[in-house]
């Protein structure tokens, strides 16, 4: 199982597409690896730069419909190679959040209060995520303050993410 916790990027934006999150031109590179210096290169919010803000981060929280445009498991690749095995939203396009369970990687949904707690709360801190998938608990702690949202994980989805992936769930169950 991979590792569900790390310090927390935020961006701004809903509707943050895969040719964002990974630009169509590196869809050819063989190697998950080679994805990694082009995570987000092409994502524009103010402040935002992603050769210096990507680095040790570990989980990424949003707005709406993240991985929206075309379905590609490239996105969630370009993710998990940077350390990024957790995207926290309001919701997800369909095949990119199917793509992130699918790696063994989490691609948690909250209500649109939730989210704008945690843009208001920890946007601007050095602010560490933690989900406890057994649990169904997300757990955010930046200085002092301290919170424990819980959230709704299907039951498959955790046995995906506890296997690390399709294909090992599959490996060991069929």
């Amino acid at each position: 199982m991979k590792n569900f916790k790390g310090k927390a990027l935020f961006l701004d934006r809903s509707d943050i597409n895969t040719d964002e999150i990974i630009p169509a031109k590196y869809l050819t590179e063989s190697s998950k690896a080679a994805l990694k210096p082009y995570l987000l290169e092409d994502l524009e919010i103010s402040g935002f730069n992603p050769r210096t803000d990507i680095g040790g981060k570990a989980v990424i929280v949003t707005r709406a419909n993240f991985g929206c445009g075309s379905s590609r498991e490239h996105a969630p690749w370009a993710l998990e190679v940077n350390g990024i095995n957790v995207v926290i939203a309001e919701n997800f396009a369909r095949i990119f959040r199917q793509n992130m369970y699918n790696c063994g990687m989490m691609a948690i949904e909250m209500a649109p209060d939730q989210i704008a707690y945690l843009f208001d709360q920890y946007a601007d801190r050095d602010c560490e995520i933690e989900v406890d998938v057994d649990k169904g608990v997300v757990k955010i702690a930046a200085g002092d303050q301290k919170d424990c949202i819980p959230v709704k994980i299907a039951d498959f989805d955790k046995c995906l993410v506890k296997a690390g992936g399709w294909v090992e769930y599959a490996d060991r169950n069929y």
